[in-house]
């Protein structure tokens, strides 16, 4: 087949997003395009925005202006913009930044070896169809190194949460068919990935529209039989969602980790209602128990929201004082952001952004002494971890236990003399902390 061009492929935002990306550079190289990683060598460039938050947005046009200044130096002869933005702003998009060739909202990824074989011909392209229509099967070209993998097993959300954005971005929630994600788990656990990490914007809700309950934890039992898998990682989990089932399939299954990624967003049970969430800010303290009693060693990652409209200084007191008395491992913050046409943007007593600011490096102060805390009681024990590769910059292999997830936890460093292979597994003696970095020597 003759090559139709080079594509330069920019991906932001979160891991669904991502696969999405994979998909699309699949279609594209099938039909004879070449995915490139140097900017230089392209003929046209598609940016995978995000458009869940205003940080996420200004990164996004940030990118977009770049590639604009690169077609306009000649460097490359088209420019097509997909992902979140797209569906969000796609025609306004057009006209405010007339050198995009091409918006494609989400319903249209598989339409997109058409949408650049008329950019590259001048023509211009601006989405029609709904987010529902967007494709949940297709082959993918692997962004991620060999031995792991993020796998979407289900698409949109209807959580409808006051501050987010996402349903109507992606649509209703919508579950893929189990025996068609145990065939993409198969197949890449065939090309060599050891790891799979399950996402949606709700993995929790998983079966709910097929099967009527929350079926998470058949998933993952049927999944962990397939022969070469080393672990499965759950990320997105639902406070409400979270079922005993589900609990005793991650402390009873080897294959999956004793991690949880669940997005609490807040503690006082004043905010969590303006925001939309089910539950109390003590009930969710009580679940954080239970999975530390029912599944010994469990490493709990949570998102929160700082400066929501209303908070007052009693309710972040509540905060901090949550996340101390729930000791979560890892913990992410993020300054509240006014989305466009969501229930929030329209409360009353918005807060300034210096306030937000403020009370969200706050929340890192405290969080970065509880993960510290964490961290040096592991100084001695023994774990076994994954090699992700070497770090040129650190001079140290980067491994992770079932304990991190890949590119947004922390890692344990080993120094250079090891001589370890990426994808392969060690036993590792912690030997001290390197920041927040867990330090430690290989154990024959």
């Amino acid at each position: 087949m003759d090559n139709k061009g080079s594509i330069y492929f920019i991906s932001l935002g979160c891991d669904k997003n991502r696969v999405d990306a994979e998909k699309m550079s699949y279609l594209l190289e099938e039909s004879g395009y070449s995915i490139t990683p140097e900017l230089y060598e392209a003929d046209a460039v598609i940016i995978n925005t995000c458009g869940f938050i205003a940080s996420a947005k200004e990164e996004a046009l940030d990118n977009i202006y770049d590639m604009v200044n690169a077609k306009n130096e000649g460097i490359i002869k088209a420019l097509i913009v997909t992902g979140c933005l797209s569906e969000r702003h796609g025609v306004e998009m057009m006209d405010i930044i007339p050198e995009i060739d091409a918006v494609v909202g989400i319903g249209q990824n598989s339409d997109i070896v058409g949408i650049v074989d008329r950019a590259l011909e001048g023509k211009e392209h601006t989405y029609s169809r709904i987010p529902t229509d967007l494709d949940l099967e297709g082959e993918r070209l692997l962004s991620t190194p060999q031995h792991y993998a993020f796998l979407k097993i289900a698409e949109g959300c209807d959580n409808h949460c006051t501050f987010c954005a996402i349903p109507g971005i992606r649509g209703r929630y919508r579950s893929r068919k189990e025996e068609d994600i145990l065939t993409e788990a198969k197949e890449l656990v065939s090309y060599g990935v050891r790891e799979l990490i399950l996402v949606a914007q709700d993995t929790t809700s998983y079966g709910k529209d097929l099967v009527g309950e929350h079926s998470l934890a058949a998933l993952i039992h049927e999944m962990s039989q397939i022969e070469g898998l080393w672990k499965i990682r759950i990320l997105y989990a639902y406070p409400e969602h979270i079922t005993d089932a589900l609990i005793s399939e991650i402390s009873q299954n080897e294959k999956v980790c004793k991690y949880l990624d669940i997005p609490l967003q807040h503690s006082s049970d004043a905010v969590l209602r303006r925001m939309g969430r089910f539950g109390s800010g003590e009930e969710n303290l009580e679940l954080i128990n239970k999975l530390k009693n029912e599944i010994p060693g469990i490493t709990i990652r949570s998102t929160f929201i700082a400066g929501f409209p209303g908070e007052t200084d009693e309710q972040f007191d509540e905060l901090l004082t949550f996340i101390k008395r729930a000791s979560i491992d890892r913990a992410g913050c993020f300054a509240y952001s006014a989305e466009e046409g969501t229930p929030a943007e329209r409360l009353k007593d918005q807060l300034s952004e210096d306030v937000k600011q403020e009370r969200t490096e706050v929340f890192y102060q405290v969080q970065q002494e509880i993960t510290r805390e964490l961290q040096m009681k592991k100084v001695g024990s023994v774990t076994e971890a994954i090699c992700d590769g070497f770090d040129e910059e650190k001079k140290a292999f980067i491994c992770r236990s079932e304990f991190d997830a890949p590119e947004d936890d922390l890692s344990i460093l080993v120094p250079v003399d090891y001589d370890l292979i990426p994808g392969e597994l060690y036993d590792l003696k912690i030997t001290g902390l390197d920041g927040m970095d867990l330090t430690a020597v290989v154990i024959d």
